[in-house]
């Protein structure tokens, strides 16, 4: 078998990921294309724009053949514990090759990993805090490997490939070269394929207006849906509940929040009654340590009163829901699901869902359900898409 996996957001689904789809399709022949998609939250420390079973729908009719959700465990995490829990479920589930976009398809993504994990593992260990962890590590790589990594599926792909070497049976990689926008790009461009960033933006712009310029860029389906939601997720929406949970919330119990360090629970307490919106609590906090993404993350966990106990009890118990599948991820469930080495969740249960990945997977979209107006797990069946 020739089975591949994808590793995808689909914040939402548009033609650059049905692209991406196409060319799997190339490498998969015959076989299954498993994608492995963030729930709904998403890596940056954001809700989604659509529910998990909505851009599911749209994988589905655009070629994959299972969609499996990544726990919230890995999917709002930074790229290295991000892509190591996804590679790490597309080999449990029995993939042999990896198909990812990226800006430069031309690099030996396996050689730079070999490079990269071949540095002393103190050479990781910083102290400069006039700049973030991220920037550090990324002049680290390139001083190490002779090529700059500073664009975002530039990293994740590397932190694929990195991930990859610890396999008991590492994935084939297949990068394939991005078209169109950039990944943060926030406008929408005439006879290009647009990012998902620009897509949201355009969204929630348009808010209850017509939203037929994206015809082009996201499938049909998908454009009805996006149509007739009353809501699109986002900061704007939660951040009177971040404040709320700031300021009723003592020091000592936010100190718990997973990833909370460095007393940035008494700077988050001071620093929210100023702000007026989330844009500007986030400058509030930012310093030269920490970037954007992370304090997004930690300013989600602290919403969600996710503790570094719930956070690393999850990790033990590792599972994933079935979201949706075809007709040949159906025939391949059915021959291959006891070689799994990772539980597939096709319903959710109440005593299934009290611990590991899936309980928090639960608490989490209970937030995301009173958002959004629909039940996120019990009561749901996997999608067939005949």
């Amino acid at each position: 078998m020739a089975v591949v996996g994808i590793v995808a957001e689909y914040n939402p689904f548009h033609s650059g990921h049905e692209f991406l789809l196409n060319q799997a399709r190339l490498v998969a022949k015959d076989d299954p294309i498993i994608v492995i998609m963030s729930g709904n939250y998403v890596q940056r420390g954001q809700m989604a724009i659509m529910s998990k079973w909505d851009r599911a729908q749209a994988a589905l009719q655009s070629g994959a053949d299972l969609v499996l959700e990544l726990p919230f465990s890995y999917a709002v995490q930074p790229a290295d514990i991000f892509a190591g829990g996804s590679v790490k479920l597309l080999h449990d589930l029995g993939a042999e090759s990896l198909v990812f976009g990226v800006e430069d398809a031309n690099l030996n993504f396996s050689f730079l990993a070999q490079k990269i994990s071949q540095i002393p593992h103190n050479r990781f260990t910083f102290s400069d805090y006039t700049q973030t962890y991220a920037t550090q590590y990324n002049q680290m790589v390139a001083q190490e490997v002779g090529h700059e990594i500073n664009q975002p599926n530039m990293m994740l792909a590397i932190a694929y490939a990195v991930a990859n070497l610890s396999l008991r049976r590492p994935l084939s990689l297949h990068p394939i070269m991005r078209i169109g926008s950039g990944h943060d790009d926030l406008l929408m461009r005439e006879n290009i394929v647009s990012s998902a960033t620009s897509i949201r933006n355009f969204c929630l712009h348009h808010q209850g207006e017509d939203l037929s310029s994206l015809k082009n860029l996201v499938p049909k389906a998908e454009l009805a849906t996006l149509q007739n939601q009353t809501v699109y997720p986002n900061w704007n929406i939660l951040f009177k509940f971040l404040k709320y949970r700031l300021e009723s919330t003592s020091v000592t119990d936010l100190g718990r929040i997973y990833q909370m360090s460095e007393g940035l629970e008494y700077k988050m307490k001071e620093e929210i009654h100023l702000a007026q919106d989330f844009t500007e609590f986030l400058r509030r906090i930012k310093s030269k340590r920490y970037t954007y993404a992370r304090l997004r993350r930690l300013s989600l966990y602290t919403l969600l009163n996710i503790t570094s106990d719930e956070m690393f009890a999850s990790f033990d118990n590792i599972s994933t829901l079935l979201l949706g599948y075809s007709k040949r991820g159906r025939n391949y469930l059915k021959k291959m699901r006891k070689d799994f080495e990772v539980p597939i969740i096709s319903k959710v249960d109440r005593k299934g869902a009290s611990e590991g990945t899936l309980g928090l997977q639960v608490k989490t979209d209970r937030l995301f359900e009173q958002i959004i107006g629909q039940d996120q797990n019990f009561g749901r069946y996997p999608i067939e898409v005949k």
